[in-house]
């Protein structure tokens, strides 16, 4: 059985009678089973973690996650920063600024200057890079990526992908190259959604971006991490089909780490705006209720959030940061001109700024935790 399976048979689920039927004495009976840690929490006691009844137990929620987080991950955060190589993209999203009919000059980085992207990178203490494109096969082949990879491993303990939806085999070629991780996000579990937002392109194919972090785990990959991006569709139904989504590769790859990520939408040119806003309080909550959930998952908190909001959360459950972001093509040492963001940083604290922050609330910044042998 596959993940679409599961995620099947929740796309006629109720969920906001289910949420609404959510009592705090039902709150209070799961925060007493996951005290500690202690007692496995199942599906039911995450979607009683979303509720809107456990808004009024953050509290302890936090307490507890703060707990389990130190436990398993002790006092640190990770950081990681996202080089994009290419915004050639075929995709008709609606909400990325790289969508195919968002007009502007396309750029594809050379090796040559993905090699000073990287040095300009490695040269702030970053060790852990995130990979970015387009979903453009012809721009971007298998080819290119793999000589990409061979260059960034020259800086980097460990490389991430977060590029097009890929078969088993290409990514055993791209693991062979250098990479280790896996990012992808479905952007949106709920089907109509995701029909509705995924007009044209390959993309539009739910069910093979929904499998595509099991293909990855079976090709080799130490981590995957994945996500919906909030503001698409229902926030607390999204949460929640994340966080099974993470249990389950958790379950089905026990050697693989996994990681949840907390992307909100943010500006982009030529995007629409988001339907389905996630306060700050929700974000929280969603944070929370995974890590109760999830006492090993990774969670990742990026640059889409502000300074000021990623300084308050930092003991509640994260563990791994971005740092000195640019998400343009080119924008660290190449300075390509006309290039577009996909969406905009809110945190453009430098990588040292963001360590002194992190050190500041008493935690230490890893820029390097993985080594590519």
């Amino acid at each position: 059985m596959s993940f679409l399976t599961l995620a099947n048979q929740y796309q006629s689920f109720d969920f906001k009678t289910y949420f609404n039927s959510i009592r705090p004495e039902d709150v209070q009976k799961t925060l007493d089973r996951g005290a500690g840690g202690l007692k496995r929490l199942e599906t039911r006691d995450l979607l009683t973690l979303l509720s809107p009844a456990a808004e009024d137990f953050l509290e302890p929620m936090a307490q507890t996650a703060r707990e389990l987080t130190c436990r398993h991950f002790g006092q640190i955060i990770s950081l990681y920063a996202p080089l994009y190589i290419s915004d050639y993209c075929s995709n008709h999203c609606t909400y990325c600024g790289f969508n195919a009919l968002t007009a502007f000059p396309r750029t594809r980085l050379t090796m040559e200057e993905i090699n000073r992207e990287a040095r300009a990178i490695a040269d702030t203490g970053i060790r852990h890079i995130l990979v970015l494109t387009g979903e453009a096969p012809a721009k971007t082949p298998l080819s290119y990526l793999e000589a990409a990879c061979r260059v960034m491993a020259r800086y980097f303990s460990s490389i991430a992908l977060e590029i097009f939806p890929m078969t088993q085999s290409d990514y055993q070629v791209l693991h062979r190259a250098g990479a280790d991780s896996l990012t992808v996000y479905q952007e949106v579990y709920d089907q109509a959604v995701y029909k509705e937002v995924h007009p044209k392109g390959p993309k539009a194919d739910y069910a093979f971006r929904l499998l595509t972090p099991e293909r990855g785990a079976a090709a080799g990959f130490r981590a995957v991490n994945i996500g919906t991006l909030f503001g698409l569709g229902n926030p607390k139904a999204e949460a929640f089909m994340a966080g099974i989504h993470a249990r389950y590769l958790e379950q089905a790859f026990p050697h693989v780490e996994i990681s949840l990520s907390l992307p909100r939408m943010t500006r982009a040119g030529g995007a629409i705006a988001p339907k389905h806003l996630l306060p700050d309080k929700g974000f929280v909550q969603t944070m929370l209720a995974w890590r109760l959930f999830m006492p090993r998952l990774g969670i990742t908190v990026s640059t889409r959030e502000s300074a000021a909001f990623r300084d308050r959360i930092i003991h509640l459950g994260a563990t791994r940061y971005s740092a000195g972001s640019r998400t343009d093509v080119g924008g660290y040492a190449v300075h390509t001109t006309d290039t577009t963001a996909q969406f905009e940083v809110t945190d453009t604290r430098t990588v040292a700024e963001v360590a002194d922050m992190i050190r500041n609330n008493g935690y230490q910044p890893v820029f390097k935790d993985w080594e590519i042998f």
